[in-house]
């Protein structure tokens, strides 16, 4: 019998399943090849199951489906799903696997049903194929490969996640906390098996410039459109000092402006949004604290959850990754890497470009090769 302990969605629930002796009597080539062939079902499955951000009920019930099939104990909370090795030992150190299930909707321009899993000279096609539901698939192959070996240094725990395209709050923010402490973490994300090594953080800050109405044909009042333009020519123009090896430059947008409200008022008011990309050589406080000295705007966050993160070079992990030959880089993009407190490495099958397009696909060689490579690279450090 099933064990369910929970109190709505505030808590962890937690589902336990029988403790059965393991049922693979097969060779790890011919066990691999098993495995690919169930998880790409399983990913055909969750493309057909509608799953945008915040509503991922459903595909959160197929993978807990997916586990209870193998008889492999998981945990819930709201739409999330995780599980730990068979053998999980608290005294070892623990590596998490993780990648998201939630989608972006569908844009105008899809020529196909982004809600059927349609298979074409090796192409998967269907709404978040490439990212990032070939990368989860993957990833869960590679933690079932790894759930019942007696032989492991670590522990590992696989996690699949919600709302990872809106960075919102009740995916992987509230899973952490239920976790043990993680040695490291591989976040599944499209880089073609590449190693992201670092990730830019977000920070968007909601600036005001204040003035004084008056009548626009007139010399009254004080345009505080002339003083959010000072403000934001300096942004413009700014360039933090410290430079990344891994991500370049601090990056400041504009992205939105606000003021008036008819064409004869000289507006009091101007608002606009800074999107800041930031990297390693600065806390989001200290970018925060340069822009407030530098502009007359007042200057509000809102959020600094989303920090930059990286992982040594010399870590067994990339180590491991370079050895079979993958090219190790920095990301200019923004995932659940950014909720992470412990080192972690970006990777996955697929292409980044193809996120978020129509007709989006991943090719099915690349899945079978990225749980190859998960595999292959974990070998390299979890029997170290």
């Amino acid at each position: 019998m099933y064990l369910w302990h929970f109190s709505f969605y505030t808590f962890a629930q937690t589902i336990v399943v029988p403790d059965f002796p393991s049922m693979s009597s097969l060779t790890d080539s011919e066990n691999i090849q098993r495995l690919t062939q169930e998880v790409i079902s399983l990913l055909k499955k969750l493309i057909e199951t509608p799953s945008f951000s915040k509503e991922e009920e459903n595909t959160a019930v197929l993978i807990q489906d997916f586990f209870r099939q193998r008889e492999i104990p998981f945990h819930c909370k709201r739409n999330n799903v995780w599980a730990y090795n068979k053998y999980y030992d608290a005294a070892k150190p623990t590596i998490l696997l993780n990648s998201h299930h939630d989608t972006v909707k569908p844009n105008k321009s899809w020529t196909l049903d982004p809600f059927q899993a349609l298979v074409e000279d090796d192409k998967l096609f269907g709404l978040g194929s490439n990212d990032a539901g070939g990368c989860l698939v993957s990833l869960i192959a590679t933690f079932c490969h790894f759930y019942d070996r007696k032989d492991l240094n670590y522990n590992i725990v696989i996690a699949a996640t919600a709302e990872e395209e809106i960075s919102g709050k009740e995916g992987l923010e509230i899973v952490v906390p239920e976790l043990p402490e993680i040695s490291f973490a591989i976040v599944g994300e499209p880089t073609e098996m590449h190693l992201a090594v670092a990730e830019k953080g977000l920070l968007v800050l909601d600036c005001t410039a204040k003035g004084k109405s008056g009548h626009a044909a007139r010399e009254e009042g004080d345009n505080a459109i002339y003083k959010a333009i000072q403000d934001i020519e300096w942004i413009r123009n700014y360039q933090f000092p410290k430079v990344s090896p891994t991500l370049g430059p601090v990056k400041m947008s504009v992205t939105i402006i606000n003021a008036g409200s008819q064409h004869n008022v000289v507006p009091d008011t101007c608002t606009f949004t800074i999107d800041v990309r930031a990297t390693d050589q600065y806390t989001l406080e200290e970018i925060i604290e340069v822009i407030q000295e530098n502009i007359q705007s007042e200057v509000s966050a809102r959020s600094i959850r989303l920090r930059p993160s990286s992982i040594p070079m010399d870590h067994p992990i990339v180590q491991a990754g370079l050895k079979f030959g993958r090219t190790a880089y920095g990301s200019p993009t923004t995932s659940d890497q950014a909720l992470l407190t412990c080192q972690s490495l970006k990777m996955g099958p697929g292409h980044s470009e193809r996120s978020h397009t129509a007709n989006e696909f991943i090719y099915l060689h690349e899945i079978e090769a990225g749980i190859l490579q998960y595999i292959s690279m974990l070998e390299e450090v979890v029997t170290m």
